[in-house]
């Protein structure tokens, strides 16, 4: 049996996360979530960046009932490269209730993108995180941009908001849906009104083709999980940025938990705490509706 021991400083996921006081709208979507291994089954890449614990489907669709989901999007995690294994199989026990996120390279074959679909995946993650993955060709993300667009996928983006004018020009020419993940991840020590998250809304303006997810407070925030006179109010440096992007852009975002939550070392977040932070970003039902049900439905089952 293959054995994996975890990278040091690495926290272990909530497990007791506290119930949410918030009620989910009925058929709502953890939009962004992953699974890690068990390791001696599913055994993690060789070039991987880091060595998460290991976090089963049981575990994840434990949760999903727990916080009061319906459905989730499994992203495949860097951890797992381009072996979809871990999330095809977690698919394959979701009676339906989950859809997926690949990670491939330019030499799979239009079979394997067949039995992907086939399997619940709608999209593949490209990764411009230095500190994650190593830089691949542009012209070969291209590429597989446009094999998988036959088939009605959408591709999601990771970066830093510092690298967003380098990229501006292979974002824009990206022939699918895009999802960013994470707000692109802006600096919420600057203004929202400054440029480098006005940059970000700029290209959500300009390219309608382009959704975000108000994802991952407890990555982004300074103040952190805090409670704010007398109320367990958390991360509340995030939501003007979260909050923004719901308003001004209510059919094209996405939530989701981003459990197990990797590479967190300063503090591991409540899975309750999370859903309880998005009254505050969607504060009325019908934002709620968008963000929760109508959006990850129709991006990710209406095919």
């Amino acid at each position: 049996m293959t054995t994996f021991e975890k990278t040091p400083g690495w926290l272990d996921w909530y497990s007791n996360p506290s119930q949410p006081r918030f009620q989910l709208p009925k058929g709502a979507v953890d939009a962004h979530c992953h699974v890690f291994g068990p390791g001696h089954l599913f055994p993690f890449a060789p070039e991987r960046k880091y060595t998460p614990c290991d976090a089963s489907y049981e575990q994840l669709f434990a949760l999903r009932d727990r916080l009061g989901f319906d459905k989730n999007i499994i992203v495949q995690a860097t951890c797992h490269g381009a072996d979809n294994s871990a999330m095809v199989d977690a698919l394959s026990r979701s009676e339906g209730r989950a859809r997926g996120i690949a990670t491939v390279k330019r030499d799979i074959s239009d079979q394997e993108l067949e039995r992907l679909h086939a399997a619940g995946v709608r999209g593949v993650r490209f990764n411009f995180v230095k500190r994650l993955v190593d830089f691949t060709p542009k012209e070969e993300l291209l590429e597989i941009a446009h094999r998988i667009k036959a088939l009605g996928w959408h591709i999601v983006i990771y970066f830093e908001a510092v690298d967003l004018p380098e990229l501006w020009d292979f974002f824009t020419a990206l022939p699918t849906n895009v999802v960013v993940d994470h707000m692109g991840r802006p600096d919420v020590g600057l203004s929202i009104d400054g440029p480098q998250f006005q940059l970000f809304v700029k290209l959500m303006r300009e390219h309608k083709n382009i959704w975000s997810k108000v994802t991952c407070p407890e990555r982004l925030s300074v103040s952190g999980p805090k409670a704010l006179n007398g109320e367990q109010k958390a991360y509340t440096d995030v939501v003007p940025f979260a909050k923004y992007l719901v308003e001004n852009f209510t059919d094209r975002v996405l939530w989701g938990t981003d459990w197990p939550h990797p590479n967190l070392k300063d503090h591991m977040p409540d899975d309750g705490l999370l859903v309880d932070w998005i009254p505050y970003i969607a504060n009325t039902p019908q934002l709620q509706q968008a963000l929760l049900v109508d959006n990850p439905n129709r991006l990710y089952w209406s095919k």
